[in-house]
């Protein structure tokens, strides 16, 4: 006996767009005068990466752009993929299913290694295959050069929420119209979905299916309300890889969040820092910051932050948020100076160049004194001086006149400076 039965298909699947016009965001790419939308309609398609984060419609406009050409549109997955299925479709080319060449779009290339990758090359080069590969990292740093150069990159950004709730709107009323139900819901449960589901679209479709599974049905009518869309929404939803972009745009954003005074938004990338679960990163950050961007204009903040860092990773998370939200809020409102990190930088860069002759005779470890040469070390004892400063020369000859470090216009450097001139104009 043979059973009927409805082979299922997402939601996800069931919305997904048939125009351009129909992605949702995308439209420094895709809208009325975008470089890839442009590309599209001209009909002539190059080689392609497509890069940026899961369910921001990556797969979606590959199968628009085979249907707009009409090409044949062969799916790989490069995490389950390898030689033989890229064999397979080679198998196919010059027969009458492929005339016009196979559009082969390529999932996750980033694990595809160089042989892999280097199999395509001959037939993207004579036209056979049109490659649009898709990454969620950085292409420049996974994909290979030959085939890098072959291709355009686009970016795709992750959806803002205000963008992805006209999709959500749309889900819950071809839901409804399905299971011929009457749909009702609380106004902010829209927002709630496209906010939780951190810009993937696929997560925020999945969550509205979730949310039809769970809710209450009277009377041909089902209301969702906002309690429910904030349990079926994914909480994992926010995207984060510690090895990926996202580590360093996270990281990168709490340091330059700090370096402009904004506590709260440094607040908010350690958040994210933490709630990803990446500790080290965020404590790595805060150390550096109070050297780099604070320095010697709060010297203090150094230890204070040392000591709320060595805390946090005694405590660990959850507890480790509150020592590290104070170290946070510390830098962020304390007064800045980078004097340190620009003196010792350009000290650095003479060293590399190979700036640095001999030690000035003065500085010599005193075993240099003895027979063979011209004088004595001659070494000037500070602490033998008026102020414990003497005028000697400390720097190679080859670099006598060269001003390293510049006071910052802070308060406590600015002090530090008119100590040492006023020292110095005394002693002439």
């Amino acid at each position: 006996m043979i059973m009927d039965e409805t082979v299922y298909r997402p939601l996800a699947d069931k919305i997904r767009p048939q125009t351009l016009d129909e992605v949702v965001g995308q439209e420094h790419i895709l809208g009325k005068n975008g470089l890839l939308r442009r590309v599209i309609e001209s009909g002539v398609i190059p080689n392609m990466i497509f890069y940026g984060p899961s369910g921001t419609g990556k797969t979606t406009v590959a199968g628009i752009i085979a249907e707009k050409t009409n090409r044949t549109l062969r799916r790989l997955n490069a995490t389950t993929a390898g030689i033989s299925d890229i064999k397979d479709i080679i198998s196919e080319l010059d027969t009458m299913m492929t005339r016009k060449g196979v559009l082969l779009y390529l999932d996750e290339i980033q694990y595809f290694n160089k042989k892999q990758q280097q199999s395509l090359l001959e037939f993207m080069e004579d036209g056979r295959i049109t490659l649009i590969a898709s990454t969620t990292e950085n292409p420049y740093f996974y994909v290979y050069n030959a085939l890098l150069s072959r291709s355009t990159i686009f970016e795709f950004k992750q959806i803002a929420p205000k963008s992805l709730e006209p999709a959500v709107e749309r889900a819950i009323r071809l839901m409804a119209k399905e299971e011929d139900l009457t749909p009702s819901w609380e106004p902010t449960v829209p927002s709630i979905v496209s906010t939780a589901c951190g810009g993937d679209v696929r997560k925020a479709l999945n969550a509205v299916e979730l949310m039809f599974l769970t809710s209450p049905r009277e009377n041909q009518s089902i209301f969702l309300s906002a309690e429910d869309a904030a349990a079926c929404a994914q909480k994992s939803a926010m995207h984060y890889d510690r090895e990926g972009d996202e580590h360093f745009d996270s990281v990168s954003a709490l340091m330059k969040s700090l370096r402009g005074s904004d506590p709260d938004a440094a607040l908010h990338y350690l958040a994210r820092l933490l709630t990803a679960g990446d500790l080290s990163g965020a404590c790595r950050r805060i150390l550096c910051s109070a050297s780099e961007d604070i320095g010697l204009a709060y010297p203090q903040a150094l230890p204070i932050v040392k000591a709320a860092v060595d805390t946090a990773l005694q405590l660990g998370l959850p507890e480790a948020r509150l020592p590290l939200a104070e170290a946070v809020i510390l830098l962020a409102t304390a007064p800045k100076s980078n004097s340190v990190v620009m003196s010792i930088d350009k000290a650095m860069e003479d060293v590399r160049l190979g700036r640095t002759g001999p030690f000035p005779r003065e500085l010599q470890n005193v075993h240099a004194d003895g027979a063979g040469f011209e004088r004595e070390q001659g070494y000037k004892y500070p602490h033998d001086y008026p102020h414990h400063w003497v005028k000697q020369q400390y720097l190679p000859d080859i670099l006598k006149d060269t001003v390293y470090y510049e006071y910052g216009d802070n308060k406590q450097e600015q002090a530090a400076k008119a100590y040492w001139e006023n020292i110095k104009k005394d002693l002439k």
